[in-house]
């Protein structure tokens, strides 16, 4: 059920209902994922098909052909070993990564005090800035405006074009578990990549002790003991191969974690040549992100949307976009740039109820554009407030589905 036919009877929707990121929900909004969700089942199957495979042919081989009773706690193990790196997996990817929710409207401008030195008519040329300094631990580092939320990004938060969402202490969209890994699921996840090379090393070593205790138990040559077992060497060459891309994943956010680094930094900023904002040692740095507590979530998806959401009647200082008077469509979305003066000649031609708000690209899609382009329109076309009142309200991205 999605918003509008919640809100049909004069109920407004849930917050997960009217959610305008790429996610999907289960249970209500108590499971976020993002929107390639589907690929957790190929997860999945990478992991419980081989640990089967390895519970039907090696270690109840190692339970029924030799008597050191073996086999059953090598099974056990193998089943509670991948039963909690499932649990792992979901809480990487069934949980709200940090995602910072939008805002209704653009900010006001800092600094701006009413309407002074400014007709009644006369709408003052504002901008927003694009990035603002924020001082770190004693360094200066920008935080930018994203135009998709409306927002200021804090420090480390990123904008993931997949999810669409801005999320805090943002590392990367991982398409395995389909889900963004930031402030939230972060510890999970290295505990996730972790646990599964765990779990290739143990497969990988039974998998050798089933082969030679054939080899010693019927006096053969490894190759020949090997050939008894071709699960085993299945199994042997699919871990190898596995070892290689968790195990170099581990070792990789280890480095990450030991330097207060996220994937996203690393490839972004480079802090081995310049200065690291975060880095308290790697003692400090461990505990930061294993021993400290899981920040509460900013989103409650199972409440529902305040009756003024996107209704509240914004003030008309006519500040402008970080990106008005340039090519402009979402970057990080991968949209295709919307030249600022094509809304603004169709504003002028007269249609100004809607293209004000909406542009329709070449392939009869809609796209949101800025939502102070409706009031710059106006201003041009010289309406006055009685004017500018009875034309639509401005409607914000709150107001778009976004990916639907």
């Amino acid at each position: 059920m999605n918003g509008a036919s919640a809100g049909a009877g004069g109920e407004a929707p849930l917050v997960y209902q009217a959610w305008k990121g790429n996610n999907v929900f289960f249970l209500r909004g108590r499971f976020i994922f993002g929107p390639d969700a589907r690929s957790l089942f190929v997860t999945m199957f990478l992991i419980i098909a081989p640990v089967s495979i390895f519970c039907v042919f090696v270690a109840k081989g190692l339970m029924n052909d030799f008597s050191y009773g073996l086999g059953l706690p090598v099974m056990v193990a193998a089943v509670v070993f991948t039963a909690y790196d499932m649990s792992l997996l979901l809480l990487t990817s069934a949980r709200d990564p940090g995602i910072i929710p939008r805002n209704a409207h653009p900010p006001e401008p800092e600094g701006f005090e009413g309407n002074a030195e400014v007709g009644a008519n006369q709408t003052p040329p504002l901008r927003l800035p694009r990035v603002k300094d924020v001082v770190v631990n004693g360094i200066t580092v920008k935080t930018k405006y994203c135009d998709t939320c409306m927002l200021y990004r804090p420090p480390r938060c990123s904008h993931c074009s997949i999810c669409n969402n801005c999320v805090e202490r943002f590392d990367h969209h991982c398409p395995w578990v389909g889900q963004c890994i930031g402030l939230r699921n972060y510890r999970f996840f290295y505990m996730f990549v972790f646990s599964t090379t765990l779990l290739c090393l143990y497969v990988f070593g039974f998998c050798w002790v089933y082969i030679i205790k054939i080899r010693d138990a019927e006096q053969i040559t490894i190759w020949k003991a090997m050939a008894k077992t071709p699960a085993s060497i299945a199994l042997v060459v699919y871990t190898f191969i596995a070892v290689w891309f968790v195990g170099g994943l581990s070792v990789f956010h280890l480095y990450l974690m030991s330097t207060n680094q996220t994937t996203y930094e690393n490839f972004r900023y480079r802090y081995d040549q310049r200065a690291n904002p975060y880095n308290r040692g790697v003692v400090e740095n461990i505990k930061e992100i294993f021993f400290t507590p899981i920040p509460v979530s900013r989103n409650n998806f199972g409440a529902r949307v305040p009756q003024d959401q996107g209704l509240r009647p914004r003030s008309t200082n006519g500040f402008m976009s970080p990106n008005m008077g340039r090519a402009v469509g979402d970057i990080e979305m991968g949209r295709k740039p919307v030249a600022w003066d094509e809304p603004r000649m169709a504003a002028e031609i007269g249609d100004l109820g809607g293209l004000g708000n909406l542009l329709e690209d070449k392939d009869g899609r809609f796209r949101n554009v800025s939502p102070d382009l409706s009031r710059d329109a106006l201003a041009v076309g010289g309406l006055d407030e009685q004017g500018s009142s009875a034309m639509n309200p401005p409607r914000t991205s709150w107001g778009v589905e976004a990916g639907r």
